[in-house]
């Protein structure tokens, strides 16, 4: 006999709407899976076979062939074991509602002993359920809160293979999972760090709270111990409150490559990911024989930390200029071609040179020019180029370090930071960014005028720093940033004059 469910496969941060087919006829007993399964996907027919006759149902004895289409799609995970062993079950007529199962989406693993564990991706399957018209999703209880996010679905968690079937045949009433929204925002924790455990740095303290600002890229050069990486730690302490939206397009990045714990439906507080210096291209951008997100897209829509950035490869970091630039990267392999979404801020740390303090008037720097030469080359102009704001960390003397002023703390910052967002949300109401750091060339022209005066700042500085067009639509986005703290409509000359002091690895270079 044939009976028929569905569930769905992973594509990108999308998902596929797939058939499960499953035939059982005479013959010798046989269990074949078709339809381009992976490793995973073969070998559920011995979790399936085990966790139905555990469940104390009749396994059939006869050929069973199972076909995942459309067969031309690869098949990965063990979330097909659930719609499967329904599949089975349907066609040797334990389960009598055909119909209901036609409703529903299905997808779970199952154990040994026939109780479902969650899976990834629960997030992006609602969405293609809400997209193709289905009326609901059977799935791991684990995976319900999370797949809930989406308005519309019918999302029923299930514990065990017979709750799934008696839900079915209408044995047992399960009522849908509904989430608060508006809960999951409120139960996010503050950070345990703060900016006011932070001694002097006031002139990098500006640089970040402008970078949260604007959504800018940051990078801070100076000697070890003045404090590079405390800083980065505690920018996420200042960033301004994610929308759902952003909330959504994170946690489906989040789901789909399976770090979204069972405790955390929705991500909440913007990523900060820092990876190590040893980490490789497809670590760092994503890839694999069946492509999974990297860092760039782990990031998205929050943090990307590079310490000691001349330490990573310079193919791995050259692989980011793209994703910089657009947004998103793509991942071409010979069966597919994926592409996940990568808009967030780079913050890199880096020392001056090899031995780290040739900028340290209190240490004498061991390094000769060509080998401080070398490690500089390291990281290129291009790369360069795409980072909005590029800063210098002195050492602090003792009496900054004994100094017993309190600090700002990072929830005063982060107000004005909320304030300035607030003033771009309003701007790119009509757009699909959500920054100035997003601005393009149109845009730019629209929101980042500028009066005579400024236009001859400008020019002085590129003739002597030797700017490229990139680094000058930078220097205006940032002065538009620092316009928006201040809630000016206008650009001035002194926000342009301090954008332009954010560029001093450009002025280092010249030396």
């Amino acid at each position: 006999m044939l009976a028929k469910t569905y569930s769905s496969a992973i594509m990108g941060i999308d998902a596929c709407l797939i058939e499960v087919e499953v035939d059982i006829i005479q013959g010798l007993p046989y269990f074949s899976t078709v339809g381009l399964p992976d490793g995973a996907v073969k070998e559920s027919k011995d979790r399936v076979k085990s966790a139905i006759k555990n469940m104390g149902y009749a396994f059939p004895n006869a050929r069973i062939t199972v076909n995942l289409a459309p067969a031309d799609i690869k098949k990965e995970g063990s979330g097909f074991d659930l719609p499967i062993a329904l599949g089975l079950l349907a066609a040797n007529e334990t389960i009598t509602n055909s119909d209901a199962l036609h409703d529903y989406i299905v997808l779970g693993e199952l154990s040994l002993d026939g109780r479902v564990k969650p899976v990834r991706g629960a997030l992006p399957i609602a969405d293609s359920c809400r997209r193709c018209g289905r009326k609901g999703l059977i799935l791991p209880r684990e995976n319900a809160t999370e797949a809930a996010l989406v308005k519309g679905v019918r999302v029923i968690g299930v514990e065990t293979l017979s709750e799934a079937v008696e839900f079915l045949n209408g044995d047992k009433i399960i009522e849908p999972t509904v989430v608060d929204v508006e809960r999951l925002f409120d139960t996010c924790e503050d950070l345990p760090v703060d900016f006011a455990d932070v001694k002097g740095q006031e002139h990098a303290k500006r640089a970040i709270e402008i970078a949260a600002a604007g959504g800018h890229n940051l990078l801070m050069m100076g000697p070890p111990g003045s404090g590079k990486t405390m800083l980065a730690k505690r920018l996420p302490t200042v960033l301004p409150n994610m929308s759902f939206g952003e909330a959504i397009e994170t946690t489906k990045i989040h789901s789909v490559a399976g770090v979204l714990g069972p405790s955390s439906a929705l991500v909440v507080r913007r990523p900060f990911r820092s990876p190590h210096h040893t980490i490789s291209d497809a670590g760092l951008i994503g890839g694999g024989t069946i492509p999974r997100p990297g860092e760039v897209s782990m990031s998205h829509n929050g943090v990307l930390f590079l310490d000691e950035l001349p330490e990573f490869k310079k193919n791995a970091l050259e692989v980011m200029r793209q994703p910089l630039e657009d947004g998103m990267v793509t991942i071409s392999r010979v069966l597919t071609s994926l592409t996940y979404p990568s808009r967030f801020m780079l913050v890199a740390a880096l020392n001056p040179c090899p031995c780290g303090y040739l900028t340290d008037p209190k240490h004498d720097c061991t390094c000769s020019s060509v080998q401080i030469q070398r490690y500089m080359a390291k990281i290129s102009g291009p790369l360069l180029d795409r980072i909005d704001i590029h800063i210098e960390v002195p050492a602090l003397s003792y009496q900054e370090l004994t100094d017993r002023q309190p600090a700002e703390q990072s929830s005063h910052i982060r107000k004005r930071v909320n304030c300035a967002r607030g003033l771009q949300q309003e701007r790119f109401s009509r757009s699909k960014i959500f920054c100035n750091a997003q601005m393009d060339t149109r845009q730019l022209r629209v929101h980042c005028k500028i009066q005579p005066d400024s236009h001859k700042l400008l020019e002085r500085a590129i003739d002597k720093l030797g700017l490229s067009a990139r680094a000058y639509t930078r220097i205006l986005k940032v002065a538009r940033t620092i316009a928006d703290l201040e809630e000016q409509a206008a650009i001035s000359a002194g926000h342009i004059s301090e954008a332009i002091q954010y560029r001093s690895l450009d002025r280092y270079q010249q030396v």
